[in-house]
C-alpha cells in the first residue's frame, strides 16, 4: 500500500462543522480497522478561525482508491471543507514504529 495525504480547510462556521465530526472521527476509526493507517489532526495554530484545518494521512492501494476513500469522509460530504488529495513518497525517515 501506498502513502496519501489529504489537505483540508475548512468551509463552514464552527457550529456547521461540529455537526459532522463525531461522523468523521468514526469514519477515521472505521479506515483504522481496514488496515489503512489513518493518522488525522488539525492545524493548531489556527483552531477556531476562518479557514482553519487539517491533514489525514493514510494507506491505499492506488489513487482510485484513495480518491473514494477521502471522498467517503462525512465531512466532505457535507461541504464542510475543500481538499486536496497527494501521493506522499516517503524519501527519508520512517512511519513504521
Amino acid at each position: 500500500m501506498r502513502w496519501f495525504v489529504k489537505l483540508e480547510e475548512g468551509t463552514v462556521g464552527r457550529h456547521q462543522f461540529d455537526q459532522h465530526l463525531n461522523a468523521h472521527l468514526a469514519w477515521v476509526e472505521d479506515l483504522k480497522a481496514r488496515g489503512h493507517c489513518p493518522t488525522t489532526g488539525y492545524w493548531h495554530e489556527c483552531k477556531g478561525q476562518a479557514g482553519a484545518g487539517g491533514m489525514l494521512l493514510f494507506k491505499a492501494t492506488g489513487w482510485e482508491e484513495a480518491e473514494t476513500i477521502v471522498r467517503s469522509d462525512p465531512l466532505i460530504q457535507a461541504g464542510s471543507v475543500r481538499w486536496i488529495l497527494h501521493e506522499w513518497r516517503v524519501v527519508a525517515g520512517s512511519l513504521e514504529p
